[in-house]
């Protein structure tokens, strides 16, 4: 229970988690201010309001920054396309602070908040360990991740957030707390997707499962009227399935099939169609015209899980570079009557977009996750950089969208009004209670919050 508290307040050092030589920071890389931290996020839309920017490379210099500034945010690998995480006052990057811990007997592994899931990914595949599910890109950190509960897809795979076991942050006093599944419960789970309001997480502990290999394949052209019937099955037909659209024509013009494979299988044979969609015939980036060297490898060729959950490798600047991104989430049993309310707007919406993707995620119950208590149909639109064109059509999206109880991505930009996003969270006041609790002072606390958490 809330009123419960376990107050196992923590002062210790974190030094003694195992980390990995390629990824560490030189210990010079103390409390001081960073200069060389970007002061934009990741796509450039949004430019910080402060350039007093902390980089710890401990836990324990993430402690001493908390305790002596009055007002500061945290800053994950700035993949937030709206004002979370900004702060008119001072930041602090965690993106130095990292390591890997595996368990192998609890299946666990511990990291740093800065760790990003594709440094993580190849470390538990070399130990036989994976990941249940990943993003699409593999660029982001757990810390940040997890705080706004950024998805993976799949219509049986949660959300990133729930792989968590175990939440280490350092709150406003400088005090550090633990809190874990096993132990803290509903405290816990209210705790997990905390929108940067709880404190500056500093190590999470995953769950972890043995490693498996996947194939990629790209259907094209498939009719939204499959879909009316189908929707369950076409997106429950492997592991992780996404349709790419321009809201044109009736169609998805991509439809990406991730599925498990054994790579001892006889028959890897790829169907010439999938529901009316037919086979690719060359590699491609979801958004016609690119270049596909940067996704991940298709045509049905096989590879370790961590190559083929996310559309994009490493190595490359993730999707179309210099973007917007919008995400809306309603229940999976009303997403064909969702997709169809957004189609009405196509003309206005196809001018102004690269590409839209759909996917699902499983229900989950933490309560500040947009998946909380529900099967999730998404409906993710990577803009054109024109922000001022996008706010404009945003309302009218939305507007098609309410009647379905959408709620919007936590990172990425929207327009619904605060009233109704709350109405969508029926445990937001106790959300609210647990940030007054670890942050009496509003240390933590931003315009991004005032406004979507604060009544």
């Amino acid at each position: 229970m809330l009123g419960l508290m376990n107050r196992r307040e923590l002062l210790r050092s974190v030094g003694l988690l195992l980390g990995y030589s390629s990824l560490n920071r030189l210990a010079g890389a103390a409390e001081t201010q960073d200069a060389a931290i970007p002061r934009t996020n990741w796509s450039g839309n949004l430019h910080y309001s402060t350039d007093k920017v902390f980089a710890p490379a401990t836990a324990e210099e993430a402690v001493s920054i908390v305790r002596s500034n009055s007002k500061i945010k945290a800053l994950g690998s700035r993949h937030c396309f709206n004002d979370i995480a900004d702060s008119n006052y001072a930041q602090i990057s965690m993106r130095a602070v990292k390591g890997i811990k595996i368990d192998t007997t609890n299946k666990t592994v511990t990291v740093g908040a800065g760790t990003a899931y594709g440094e993580l990914a190849p470390v538990l595949d070399q130990t036989g360990f994976a990941l249940a599910n990943l993003a699409s890109l593999p660029h982001i950190s757990v810390g940040g991740t997890i705080a706004t509960a950024t998805h993976g897809s799949g219509i049986a795979n949660q959300n990133l957030a729930a792989a968590v076991q175990t939440l280490r942050l350092v709150k406003a006093d400088g005090s550090v707390v633990e809190l874990s599944q096993a132990e803290d419960r509903d405290r816990f789970r209210l705790a997990v997707v905390h929108l940067g309001a709880l404190g500056v997480v500093t190590h999470v502990t995953l769950a972890i499962v043995p490693r498996f290999d996947m194939a990629q394949v790209v259907y094209e052209n498939l009719s939204f009227d499959q879909l009316e019937k189908n929707l369950d099955a076409i997106m429950g037909a492997a592991y992780s399935v996404s349709l790419f659209t321009d809201w044109q024509h009736n169609r998805a013009t991509q439809v990406w099939i991730k599925r498990k494979v054994d790579p001892n299988e006889a028959d890897r044979s790829l169907a010439p169609e999938f529901y009316g969609a037919t086979l690719q015939q060359e590699k491609l980036h979801p958004v016609a015209g690119l270049s596909a060297e940067p996704c991940t490898e298709q045509l049905g060729s096989i590879g370790p899980w961590y190559l083929k959950l996310p559309h994009f490798k490493m190595e490359f600047t993730p999707s179309a570079g210099r973007e917007l991104q919008t995400e809306y989430f309603v229940p999976r049993s009303e997403g064909y009557r969702a997709m169809r309310a957004v189609e009405q707007l196509r003309d206005r919406i196809t001018p102004l977009l690269f590409i839209t993707e759909i996917r699902t995620i499983a229900v989950d119950q933490m309560p500040m996750s947009m998946h909380h208590g529900r099967e999730s149909l998404a409906i993710h639109f990577t803009w054109k950089p024109d922000e001022p064109a996008v706010r404009q059509l945003l309302p009218s999206i939305e507007s098609a969208l309410k009647p379905f109880g959408v709620r919007p991505h936590w990172g990425k930009i929207f327009e619904i009004e605060p009233s109704y996003l709350r109405a969508q969270y029926p445990q937001m006041d106790q959300f609210r209670a647990l940030a007054t609790s670890f942050d009496p002072t509003g240390k933590f606390r931003n315009k991004y919050l005032e406004r979507n958490m604060v009544s």
